[in-house]
């Protein structure tokens, strides 16, 4: 504390500030970003709060955008940064003493007394601004204007009107002395490109895209298949690993421990005398088939997502090589992978906690710097919270500082507080816990969790309906319409969601009772489909994510999701809307695939910006009808039979 310090105002409660400011807090470029902090003062004057954003020592980028009282000394503002790569803010508070007087003027006004000293007070806050250096001409001129009216013969209600004129009241806003302003930050903010806010993935194994067992398809092949993937909407196209498989331990169909002479084996045993992480599988073509499926992929408006799975089959080169990279065990074996009481036989992970750690951190960056040079920018990162955590945090930093653009999914089922600890470090999107949220209360709670608390300033769900591991037992059971309805909420609740393969042909036979293994997985074996069937709901997903792509704006927005309260236990109420509400989305949904049920709605209008009032109309955008609703409370029926989710676009009439 310095002595004799005239600024007043304190600032606290900052957000997005992740661990104290530890971590930089996220954004996407091109969406807004909310930034708010609790300010307050002695006495009982009124504040002015700015927020300055931009990169970092490049003054001529950084803008300012005011603050605006929320109630409660809370302020907020909505801010836009415009690039990836690293971004500052800071916060700024001051005592508005233009504010303040005004508004003790007009009161003693309306009280009947005498404001002519009051308004001799007014214009020589006026005349001191005249002071200020850097003054533009207009502002000059209208600072004398404003001066010589209030110390004119004018009534005293006709200067306190012009005193309080939006006009005035941002003239002195805009010339406010700030020398006594209180000023925190700055802090860091990492600002990510659009799809990392906004995304639609589909997961591919391209050895099955015009396979004829026993022979895999390839990249050519799995080119085929890509307009198809497109024209359902979805943006990004991840594989599975794409590298040599090993064969000693290969696991056969089923996860079988032995496998037969046609049995591929899995992806993820990586390595085989053809060549590790930085190779292509010799039966899916070569290095250039991959270069090719990538452009062919961009030209249908697909990015291709590659995995980042850093475990070893025991013939991959680094077994050889570098053995001091992998755990031994008291007879010189090495360990292969578990995850009890799964046993992963054909797998070796890798020890972290090598004496050469950092020759394999090198090692793991450059895999990751290879697939880049070969147009990758988006790579999903298997189990990465079995992995060095500080690994994560010195990749990312490394690979950031030279593509700003890559972005990172975290495939962690894991513990709360590991699956955030990932995201702090830089994960620009995480695999979440909806595939488990079935039930109304959980599915409220989980809405919440994501949405108003601290984790939507660095954890960036995306909502995945289905994985090759994952079947729920929603989906074993509840048919067709359970996939709808699943499929509904992961990509209206959520700015980026995601299904594997085969989603869109409800494929639900589980390898087992109380299992969540798919039956004959594609994890082990080839898997042709036919994509023809009359029973798919390729249609259905495809209206979805054009509802997204129309709405993009206020799905995108999750700081903004409102849960509304509907009677019973199977309806299930979620709103979506960007900053300023001129884009309403209200989601009914049926959670029960089995039966239809009714129920009131009792929504919350404030958070709709709509009046109580004034009639609206919410437009269904899956069916085309248009109902006028007016108030709160408002009837909905919702046969699973026939559609799964009321998904309304409300409108003011």
């Amino acid at each position: 504390m310095t002595i004799g310090d005239r600024r007043r105002v304190v600032i606290a409660g900052v957000r997005p500030l992740v661990n104290g400011g530890a971590y930089p807090g996220k954004a996407t470029a091109g969406l807004p970003l909310e930034v708010s902090a609790t300010m307050f003062a002695e006495g009982t004057e009124p504040l002015l709060g700015w927020v300055r954003l931009g990169p970092p020592e490049r003054a001529e980028a950084q803008s300012e955008c005011a603050l605006e009282p929320l109630g409660q000394d809370r302020y907020s503002a909505w801010v836009t940064p415009r690039e990836p790569g690293t971004w500052e803010f800071a916060v700024i508070g001051l005592v508005d003493e233009f504010g303040g007087w005004l508004r003790d003027t007009r009161i003693r006004l309306e009280a009947g007394q005498d404001v002519d000293l009051d308004l001799r007070d007014g214009a020589r806050l006026a005349e001191l601004r005249l002071a200020r250096p850097g003054l533009t001409k207009a502002d000059r001129g209208a600072l004398e204007s404003l001066a010589e009216t209030l110390k004119s013969g004018k009534s005293q209600t006709s200067r306190v009107h012009a005193a309080g004129r939006a006009a005035v009241v941002g003239l002195m806003r805009r010339t406010v002395d700030r020398s006594r302003a209180t000023e925190v930050g700055p802090f860091r903010l990492w600002v990510d490109r659009k799809r990392a806010g906004f995304s639609a993935w589909y997961e591919m194994f391209p050895r099955s895209e015009g396979a004829v067992q026993p022979r895999s398809g390839t990249f050519s092949s799995a080119a085929k298949r890509l307009g198809a993937v497109a024209a359902m909407g979805f943006d990004v196209l991840y594989l599975p690993p794409i590298h040599p498989i090993g064969t000693t331990n290969r696991k056969g169909r089923n996860n079988a421990l032995a496998s037969g002479p046609d049995d591929p084996g899995s992806p993820w045993a990586i390595g085989s005398a053809m060549g590790g992480h930085d190779a292509v599988d010799p039966a899916l073509g070569t290095i250039a088939d991959f270069d090719a499926f990538v452009a062919r992929a961009r030209r249908a408006g697909l990015e291709v997502a590659l995995d980042y799975a850093l475990q070893c089959s025991p013939d991959h080169p680094w077994v050889r090589e570098h053995p001091e990279w992998f755990r031994h065990r008291v007879d010189a074996s090495i360990r292969y992978a578990e995850n009890p009481p799964k046993r992963y036989q054909d797998i070796y992970p890798i020890d972290f906690e090598s004496s050469d750690a950092a020759n394999l951190w090198i090692a793991l960056r450059d895999v990751m710097l290879f697939w880049i040079e070969h147009g990758v920018r988006i790579f999903r990162v298997d189990n990465p919270h079995t992995k060095s955590f500080r690994f994560w945090e010195w990749l990312i930093g490394e690979v950031h500082r030279a593509h700003p653009d890559v972005l990172f999914l975290s495939e962690a089922f894991t513990r709360p507080a590991v699956m955030q600890h990932l995201a702090r470090l830089g994960f620009s999107q995480s695999y979440t816990y909806f595939t488990w949220r079935n039930a109304k209360w959980e599915l409220g709670e989980y809405l919440y969790e994501l949405s108003q608390t601290e984790l939507v300033d660095f954890f960036r769900p995306n909502f995945w309906v289905n994985t090759p591991d994952i079947l729920h037992a929603v989906l074993q059971h509840g048919g067709a319409a359970a996939f709808r309805l699943r499929a509904v909420l992961a990509a209206i609740t959520c700015p980026s969601w995601g299904m594997y393969s085969g989603y869109e042909l409800v494929e639900n036979v589980p390898a087992r009772e109380g299992s969540e293994e798919y039956l004959d997985s594609e994890k082990y074996q080839l898997r042709p489909r036919n994509w023809e069937d009359p029973h798919s709901i390729a249609p259905f997903i495809t209206q979805l994510n054009a509802i997204r792509r129309r709405h993009a704006a206020a799905i995108a927005q999750l700081s903004t999701l409102r849960l509304h309260h509907i009677d019973g236990d199977y309806l299930l109420c979620v709103s979506r809307s960007t900053a300023a509400r001129d884009d309403v989305l209200l989601l009914v949904v049926n959670l029960d695939p089995f039966q239809a049920h009714e129920a009131m709605t009792w929504l919350d209008l404030g958070a709709l910006g709509l009046a109580a009032e004034h009639p609206f109309e919410a437009h269904d955008e899956l069916t085309g009808a248009t109902y006028v609703w007016q108030g709160s409370a408002n009837f909905v029926r919702l046969d699973p039979a026939v559609q799964p989710a009321h998904i309304l676009h409300l409108r003011k009439r």
